[in-house]
Order: structure tokens, then sequence, then C-alpha cells
């Protein structure tokens, strides 16, 4: 099986916009759970529902991977699942080290998503000498001294930081420096990296906070609703010129 040091998706030099990218695992989602019910074809709108956007943007972001569907049959679900699979580069072995073995990290290890999408956990890294050796999801922790040649061992090029924020920056640069040239990053600072490096931020607090200023829009709109109330301005959507809510997530 291939890995992740040497293969890369071509997502990139095929030209596909970013925006239809990070569709890409909707649609991927959406499709498993048909195959699994043993659906064999899908409309463009049944599958748009099921991801949560419109059936123009679907067929729009399908035309990308030079897949059109059979009019009156829709698209064939497995061969789906596999095209977009092989386009997101998941038909490879992707072997990911997680750096920062607290609750979250532990968390992120025991995920048993990650195997079934064909990424799989090398190695979990930690800095604390007292937890070198102890297993999380059965997996033996190893101490951040050895961080270089667990990398070089494993072929590692995804990497995963779920250190307090005041560590991220040096594990990130001690990640890139090994070989890693793309990085999940739980911890809630924005990292500093070279060009060719991918950075992708999750910031739970964050995602909240804006859960947050929608219910108190809603709320603000509901009192609005009474009689005798003021009415308030048009809402501003948020949305992009295609439809698209801006994403807060890369860094």
């Amino acid at each position: 099986m291939a890995t992740g040091r040497t293969h890369r998706p071509a997502t990139r030099s095929r030209g596909i916009p970013e925006a239809t990218v990070a569709r890409l695992p909707l649609y991927l989602r959406a499709l498993t759970a048909l195959s699994e019910r043993s659906v064999p074809t899908v409309s463009s709108e049944e599958l748009a529902a099921a991801a949560g956007v419109n059936s123009a943007k679907l067929r729009k972001d399908f035309s990308y991977l030079g897949s059109y569907g059979t009019r009156g049959v829709g698209y064939d679900v497995e061969y789906l699942v596999y095209q977009i699979s092989r386009e997101l580069g998941l038909t490879q072995d992707w072997p990911v080290v997680i750096v920062g073995i607290g609750n979250l990290g532990a968390a992120l290890a025991n995920y048993g998503g990650f195997a079934s999408r064909g990424f799989r956990v090398a190695a979990l890294i930690d800095a604390d000498p007292a937890m070198a050796g102890k297993p999380v999801a059965g997996i033996p922790v190893q101490h951040t001294d050895d961080l270089e040649k667990i990398i070089d061992d494993n072929g590692v090029s995804i990497g995963v930081i779920a250190t307090p924020a005041g560590a991220a920056q040096q594990v990130c640069d001690r990640l890139v420096a090994a070989g890693v040239t793309s990085i999940l990053n739980f911890a809630p600072t924005v990292l500093s990296v070279p060009d060719g490096v991918d950075v992708r931020k999750v910031d739970l607090s964050i995602e909240l906070q804006i859960l947050a200023f929608h219910e108190q829009r809603k709320a603000g709109e509901e009192a609005a609703g009474e009689p005798g109330a003021v009415p308030l301005a048009p809402k501003d959507s948020g949305k992009g010129p295609d439809g698209d809510v801006p994403a807060v997530m890369p860094a």
C-alpha cells in the first residue's frame, strides 16, 4: 500500500477549487451512508440534500472529477465513493502522529473514524516523561525527544497538534523540520509555517461563539416580531458570492 510520504493527492494539479475540495468529504459521508444501506444510485438532488448543498453546486463540483451521472438514473454510489476517496487520497495509507496526549489528544487517539477513512495513528507523542510508555488507545505514548526519529521511521507527513498554546509553535517547527507537510492544529493559537506546509485549524471555542452569535440574533428577531417592536435592520447572511459561509478554520 502506498504511504503518505511518497504520494500526495492530485487535487491541486487537477485544478479543483479549494471550495470544492472542502465539500468532497461532505459528499463522501453522505455516499458512504447510502452505500451502507445498499443504495445503488442516487440523484443529484437527493445527494445534495443529504450533503447540505444545492444540486447545481454539487453537479459543478462533480464535473471537476469528470463525473456527470446518467440522465434519469443519477450517480453510481459505489463508483462515486471510490472516485472521491481516490481524489482525497483516502485510497492510500496516511500515517499520522498526535503530539500532546492530554484530554483532547487522548480523545483523538481513541477516535475510531481515522482508520476507516485511510488514516493510521502511527504514534502518540507527549513532553511529559511520566506519560512515556503508557498505552492510550492501545498505543504506547512516546516522548517528544524522539519526535524526529518517530516521524522518519514511520514516513509521517501529517501531524496533529493537541498541545497547550504555548508549546504549539515549537512543536510545529520540529514537525516541519522533520518532514511533516500537513498539520491539523487543535491548539488555540495561530501557527507560522513556511510555504508548502498546509495547516488546518480546529478551534471549538470559535465555533461555539459563532453559534452564540446566531442564537442571539434569533432571539432578537423573535423579540422584534412582537407587537410594537421596532424592526431590526436586514440581516447579513455572512455568505460569500456563491452562497458559501466563509470558513473560519484555516490558520
